[in-house]
């Protein structure tokens, strides 16, 4: 049963709201100290009194004990529990909620939500609807929605750290200024356009809604440009363990891991394909791939395709690993134990480079490879993270090479500063409505002197394109693949 509602100005649009009261358990499934049953629509208040068989309500917001009972007999307690009245607006779907905090065992568990099932205008709600139920109605936006989303996803610090910022809305206050501002902006514009004769229009309103459109470009640029720290943070850095054959690539990949994550074998081109696996580097997740080894010639077709495939995720990935047998760099030199199109690897940015099996050394060779290393290291530049010497057997400089790695990151995508720094961006979706934003106010720049009919669509389309991120404009889409990867009690 569904009725349409239309919300306030502010979001100036039209939702489809359902009318049925709905219900969930909202803590996950299986035996606990304490589950939550949630509750949420008009009928929510009829609900608690039959389900406590009193006719008074409890305290809002305020916990009460109270006796659960099965509605269709009262004289069958179904548990003791903890309820909570929660009257709208005041609530999280912005509805009048419950929330029945009962003992967490299936049989109880089961016996609450069967009698709630029963009751006439209650249903169990679909994945994420409290939450679309709060979105409708005003009480966040798509912005924090995804933070939520985070929230509940998050598996490392940092990605927690971001995700509870978007949560709180810094991402929303921030696009809504911005949009704010253009829609002044061009409301400046079309004044002109329809009163631009009259003596009570100041003279330099075009003017100023052209500084206004500036200064909001000059701000949409700025966040574009972040190395995209806030993606890397939410989804993963892409880390590229690279090499040549037997160099040790594998060995590091499973050392990382800490498990068999890659066969490890003395025949070249055993690793023939990419593989993948996610782990924390000082909170930051690091997406790693072990690569085919990077050798000049192969007559395998087969080994031939995952060396161009190593070669092509190298260059692609956020930062590189790149590993050489230490007595390779001994007879040859760290370059030149590369093939010669493999090399240009080397000079990337975040780029590690990793000298392999130090154990194999003895102690004249390792201070000739110290002393390689740093030469080597003072040639990559202020965007290369040095050279590390590892021992996979021994573990040997393996602190230091882990260290190396998370001092990177946190220099290159800004961990020092998550909580301190403006809000990053956080999603690929965000990136494109911002550089379309942008590309619309570089068209309005070009117009506004010849043409401000012209120039006023230029503003309306950069202010759709941020409403766009937080929902203020057509997002249906966006919304039901986001609802779909919410549980069912959120």
């Amino acid at each position: 049963m569904f009725a349409i509602r239309r919300l306030g100005a502010a979001r100036r649009a039209v939702r489809w709201l359902s009318t049925d009261t709905i219900y969930a358990l909202s803590t996950a499934p299986g035996k606990s100290a304490i589950a939550i049953v949630r509750i949420s629509g008009a009928q929510t208040s009829t609900v608690l009194r039959r389900m406590l068989a009193r006719e008074h309500l409890p305290r809002a917001r305020q916990a009460t004990v109270a006796r659960l009972v099965d509605p269709s007999d009262p004289s069958d307690t179904l548990d003791s529990a903890v309820c909570l009245w929660l009257p709208g607006p005041q609530s999280y779907t912005g509805e009048d909620m419950a929330e029945l905090h009962v003992h967490g065992g299936p049989a109880v568990v089961s016996s609450v939500l069967g009698a709630l099932g029963v009751l006439d205008g209650l249903r169990m709600a679909e994945a994420g609807e409290f939450t679309r139920r709060a979105f409708d109605l005003g009480k966040l936006d798509l912005t924090t929605l995804e933070g939520i989303s985070d929230v509940l996803n998050a598996e490392t610090e940092q990605q927690r750290r971001l995700a509870v910022r978007q949560m709180g809305g810094a991402l929303q206050q921030q696009y809504s200024m911005w949009r704010a501002q253009l829609v002044q902006a061009r409301a400046m514009v079309e004044a002109e356009v329809d009163f631009g004769d009259e003596e009570a229009l100041e003279s330099n309103t075009v003017m100023r809604a052209t500084q206004l459109a500036h200064s909001v470009h000059g701000r949409v640029a700025e966040h574009l440009d972040d190395r995209r720290r806030g993606e890397i943070l939410r989804g993963g850095a892409r880390l590229a363990i690279v090499g040549p054959p037997n160099a040790g690539k594998s060995t590091m990949l499973n050392a990382l891991v800490q498990r068999p994550a890659a066969i490890v074998s003395p025949v070249a081109g055993t690793t023939r394909d990419i593989v993948e696996v996610t782990l924390d580097i000082a909170g930051f997740p690091l997406v790693v791939s072990d690569t085919a080894g990077l050798r000049q010639h192969t007559s395998d077709l087969v080994e031939e395709e995952g060396v161009r495939r190593a070669l092509a995720a190298s260059r692609d990935a956020d930062l590189r690993m790149v590993v050489v047998d230490c007595q390779d760099a001994l007879s040859h030199g760290i370059a030149r134990a590369l093939a010669p199109e493999y090399r240009e690897l080397l000079h990337l940015p975040q780029t590690l480079v990793v000298l392999s099996k130090t154990d194999t050394l003895a102690p004249s060779e390792l201070e000739h490879v110290e002393r390689m290393a740093e030469e080597f290291a003072a040639s990559m530049g202020s965007d290369g993270w040095g050279v590390a010497l590892v021992s996979c057997e021994t573990l040997a400089g393996w602190e230091r090479m882990v260290g190396r790695l998370a001092e990177g990151m946190r220099r290159t995508w800004g961990a020092q500063g998550v909580a301190a720094e403006a809000m990053p961006l956080t999603k690929a979706r965000h990136r494109e409505h911002l550089r379309t934003c942008a590309a619309r106010l570089e068209a309005f720049a070009r117009v506004v002197d010849d043409d401000l009919v012209l120039a006023a669509e230029e503003l309306r389309a950069a202010a759709d394109a941020i409403g766009r991120i937080t929902g203020a404009v057509g997002i249906e889409d966006v919304l039901d693949a986001l609802f779909s990867e919410f549980c069912i009690g959120k």
